[in-house]
């Protein structure tokens, strides 16, 4: 799921937790997703394509939010994690995409917090909103893998962003751009991504289903509802 090999001499490493976020656009028939490519730089996954997304951290748990995730997706999350982390998964999932493409799902608010991870929002006069994101899917990496995440998928339409400043590349995510959907396999992608690509189509109008999650069982890749 990771792109990595499986190591069976690897210790059993419990996943970090984690959020991405898919932002789609509507030109008529067209749907559009947001994507980058990871530097080549980096140890994991270098050169691939994929959401903006990362490892939840501390100040996540406290992020300045102008609104609440909606009920039900906070239904759906908390029976398997408690509120408080649910909401710090969505609350990454905004903070990632601010920090690797200059995009801001946020509403006018005032910012009280100065950790620097809310600079972004602070200086544009804005706080987090997490309303408007949608629950996609949930995969975790399987054991034997140097790196594991508990990650969480979420989506919103590119409506909910603040302005229609345009995305920028950054360390993180370079080549920052909006892809058709049906284009978007034609890239170098990972295989968590292909996977979310899918899940993705399964909770859009017009007849959206009920998220699932990709997890190892008894050795087993599986896929089933949360």
């Amino acid at each position: 799921m990771t792109d990595e090999n499986y190591r069976k001499d690897l210790q059993p490493m419990r996943p970090r937790l984690a959020a991405s976020l898919i932002l789609t656009r509507r030109e008529g028939d067209r749907v559009d997703v947001l994507m980058g490519r990871r530097s080549s730089k980096h140890v994991f996954m270098p050169n691939k394509y994929v959401f903006p997304g990362g490892r939840v951290d501390r100040a996540d748990s406290t992020a300045p939010l102008a609104r609440d995730l909606d009920e039900s997706v906070l239904g759906i999350m908390t029976r398997c994690m408690a509120t408080s982390r649910a909401r710090a998964a969505a609350a990454a999932a905004v903070r990632e995409t601010a920090e690797e493409t200059g995009l801001l799902i946020a509403r006018e608010a005032a910012v009280t917090s100065r950790h620097t991870n809310w600079t972004p929002f602070r200086e544009a006069g804005a706080a987090p909103d997490l309303a408007p994101l949608k629950l996609i899917t949930r995969a975790i990496t399987p054991p034997g893998r140097t790196r594991r995440f508990d990650t969480w998928f979420f989506t919103t339409d590119a409506s909910a962003l603040l302005d229609d400043r345009k995305p920028t590349p950054s360390d993180e995510l370079e080549d920052v751009q909006w892809v058709a959907l049906a284009d978007a396999r034609d890239l170098d992608l990972p295989f968590v991504t292909h996977f979310v690509l899918d899940e993705l189509k399964r909770v859009q109008p017009p007849a959206p289903q009920h998220p699932r999650c990709m997890r190892a069982v008894r050795g087993k890749m599986v896929v089933e509802a949360l």
